[in-house]
């Protein structure tokens, strides 16, 4: 499927389901996608992502990911108090850029295009920048504040990996690129070797504990997560806000993903979204079937002992590892915001 066969589908659904929903603003583009030219052959582990802005009660769960006209879309449906001033939305790394460019798809009242035009003006200005590499950093330190010993062990490695993971985004907000998820190693390896800065590249992987990971030991982890992921998509009830992201539709994405990663000699790379998904999977053995939780954790307990972790006190040391590395990940990214061009861009378009 091409990219605009898949923008379509979205498009579709918002006019078919969102624009109906009570208290509905609004919806745009986000993600990853945002970047692709119309023609572009869209890769079977990607989804499109939309943003469904509204005045209403914001869904406890999302409707994750599930497949519309033969494209696998991802919904969030985000508040209209998150959009409520330009220096707002300018100052949240995580909004910031899916209204940088001209991403919209419904707007009844122009308010998403008027954001737009400022959003876009000002994305690149310097002060700015700074704002959402320190949002970025807010994410990371208070993520890291407590891990919770009484805390299922998938949930303290969870409180642990994802702050550990903004570091990346700390340094793509600074390069001014989209602040993946899945893909955020790759896409800062490829920004620091952009910018001479290659050689603080491990120093990424150090702080997640991937840097000595043969490709061997990462595909026969992939291996067991495929089998584990598999179990838990057939059980998978009860309503987390990452449900869609473990089902049969979303397979492609986290299993075959790593896949293509390590094919690539990225499988250091991967190792992050795997160990996010075993974590998933056993969130939901938890609530859906305790039982095969105990058959596949072993499985899981081994993935991230290759992280260097076996315990929460090593969950403990390590965040004391990533906070000590903050002051040298602000002086990276300052080198990597200096080097950017602060001309101001023009007003982006989806190609």
């Amino acid at each position: 499927m091409r990219v605009a066969e898949a923008r379509a589908a979205a498009v579709d659904w918002v006019r078919r389901r969102a624009r109906g929903e009570a208290g509905f603003v609004g919806a745009y583009f986000s993600g990853s996608t945002i970047g692709l030219p119309g023609d572009a052959e869209l890769s079977p582990t990607s989804d499109v992502d939309v943003v469904v802005v509204t005045s209403g009660p914001v869904p406890p769960v999302g409707l994750g990911k599930f497949r519309h006209q033969g494209a696998l879309l991802e919904i969030t449906h985000l508040s209209r108090e998150l959009f409520a001033t330009a220096e707002q939305v300018l100052s949240s790394y995580h909004l910031a850029g899916g209204l940088r460019a001209d991403t919209i798809i419904a707007d009844p009242s122009g308010m998403l295009r008027r954001l737009h035009q400022e959003v876009a003006r000002d994305f690149a200005e310097p002060k700015w920048v700074r704002r959402r590499c320190a949002d970025a950093l807010r994410r990371i330190e208070s993520g890291l504040r407590v891990v919770d010993a009484a805390a299922p062990w998938h949930q303290q490695v969870t409180s642990w990996l994802f702050p550990t993971g903004v570091t990346t985004h700390v340094l793509l907000v600074a390069a001014l690129r989209n602040p993946t998820v899945r893909l955020r190693y790759p896409a800062v390896r490829a920004v620091l070797t952009e910018h001479g800065l290659a050689d603080r590249y491990p120093e990424l992987l150090t702080l997640l504990g991937a840097r000595e990971l043969t490709a061997a030991r990462v595909t026969e982890h992939l291996a067991a997560l495929a089998t584990t992921f598999d179990a838990a998509a057939q059980v998978s009830g009860t309503p987390f806000f990452f449900r869609g992201d473990i089902t049969a539709e979303a397979r492609p994405i986290a299993v075959d993903g790593s896949r293509d990663l390590i094919a690539a000699g990225l499988h250091r790379e991967a190792f992050f979204w795997i160990v996010a998904t075993f974590a998933r999977c056993h969130a939901v053995f938890a609530a859906d079937a305790p039982a095969l939780g105990a058959m596949h954790e072993p499985a899981f307990r081994a993935a991230v002992a290759d992280l260097g972790i076996a315990s929460t006190s090593d969950l403990r040391r390590r965040a004391d590892d990533v906070r000590r590395f903050l002051p040298r990940l602000v002086e990276t990214a300052e080198i990597v915001l200096r080097a950017e061009a602060v001309a101001r861009p023009t007003v982006d378009r989806l190609p």
